[in-house]
């Protein structure tokens, strides 16, 4: 299993908190103003050149909507011109036109990724508040398809569309969506516990994406949800391993071990340096520190990368390396980010996969 101590697979950039959404699960509380004390161009421009150092981490510029910014596509020409393999996340409003999605492939964008929380506008504008979005979120992924610019679907599972998981995967399909990034709530910023499904309903969940991972056409990742990977791994074992079809093997061999400040480290809008953007806990911020630095010695992130110091069955689990449970979620359940993830059924050397 690779390791991460001296380099993340995953930088996250969040250059802007501003947003004209507002959706309910919002990890930023995004509002429609910019933060004038966000990091400036030449801030921006210093920090991909430093995250370069790092080898070949995998860029992504999220916000808020990256495109509220007016400098966004010179950083993102900077980001593609250092050689780092660049991705954005606009939020779909009417920024996101036409030329702004012709924007990114000319700048060499890697892919865009857009949101879709519903398969319909009522269930997705009904999540993302604003009337609009779902009708923008399908213009953009139609577009990005005419111009030839690869694109993701990013998918937050909550109580709202447990049940619609199916048709918004339909829907990925239909657009030729290369990846489908599945997050699962963490209880920051606008995210309500209510709005969380309980830690059975994560292993349907985790049964509905893997069986579809057998003929899907698009790779499936999940986000706070490392006890997907377990999951897998117990499937693919009773089921014959390599012999089946399926390709989460795939996608959970790449991810293997990665966490939140193992293989991931998050850039706020000012500079604050965390293990995740679910994990408000900073380790220091780029107008003072060194991302490096910070990454590879800080003692919050050696802690995170260190899975002897895991606490409850998640120190105790057999799969703790593979896993490791959302360090965000038992942060924000129990305030301990060391804790186990409550939201994970599994017992240690104990349950196997019905």
């Amino acid at each position: 299993m690779r390791s991460f101590d001296e380099a993340p697979f995953l930088v996250i950039w969040e250059v802007t908190q501003a947003c004209d959404l507002a959706c309910l699960h919002c990890r930023a509380s995004a509002i429609a103003c910019r933060n004038p004390l966000e990091l400036a161009t030449t801030e921006g421009f210093r920090l991909l050149e430093e995250i370069r150092t790092f080898g070949d981490p995998l860029m992504v510029f999220t916000g808020g909507d990256p495109l509220k910014r007016p400098d966004l596509f010179d950083l993102l020409r900077h980001s593609v011109s250092l050689g780092l393999r660049t991705t954005v996340t606009p939020s779909a409003t009417p920024l996101l036109t036409a030329e702004a999605i012709q924007g990114f492939r000319d700048c060499g964008v890697a892919r865009m990724a857009v949101s879709l929380d519903g398969p319909d506008a009522a269930s997705h504008d009904g999540f993302r508040r604003v009337d609009g979005s779902f009708e923008r979120t399908i213009f953009a992924l139609e577009h990005a398809r005419r111009v030839g610019l690869p694109t993701q679907i990013n998918t937050t599972v909550t109580r709202h569309n447990f049940g619609r998981l199916e048709e918004i995967a339909t829907l990925a399909a239909r657009w030729d969506a290369r990846l489908w990034s599945v997050f699962f709530l963490v209880v920051t910023g606008r995210a309500m516990r209510s709005d969380d499904l309980t830690p059975e309903e994560y292993e349907d969940v985790f049964r509905f994406l893997y069986e579809l991972s057998k003929t899907a056409p698009f790779d499936i990742k999940t986000t706070e949800a490392q006890h997907y990977r377990r999951y897998v791994a117990q499937r693919r074992k009773a089921e014959g391993g390599a012999a089946v079809r399926s390709t989460a093997g795939d996608v959970i061999q790449r991810q293997a071990g990665i966490n939140d400040g193992k293989g991931f480290v998050f850039v706020s809008h000012t500079g604050e340096i965390y293990p995740s953007g679910f994990l408000p806990l900073a380790a220091g911020n780029v107008r003072r520190d060194s991302i490096v630095e910070i990454y590879r010695n800080s003692a919050l992130f050696r802690s995170l990368r260190n899975s002897d110091n895991l606490l409850g069955k998640c120190g105790d689990c057999e799969y703790r390396n593979l896993c490791g449970g959302s360090r965000s979620r038992a942060y924000a359940l129990t305030g301990n980010y060391l804790e186990s993830d409550p939201n994970c059924v599994y017992q240690p050397r104990l349950a196997t996969v019905a």
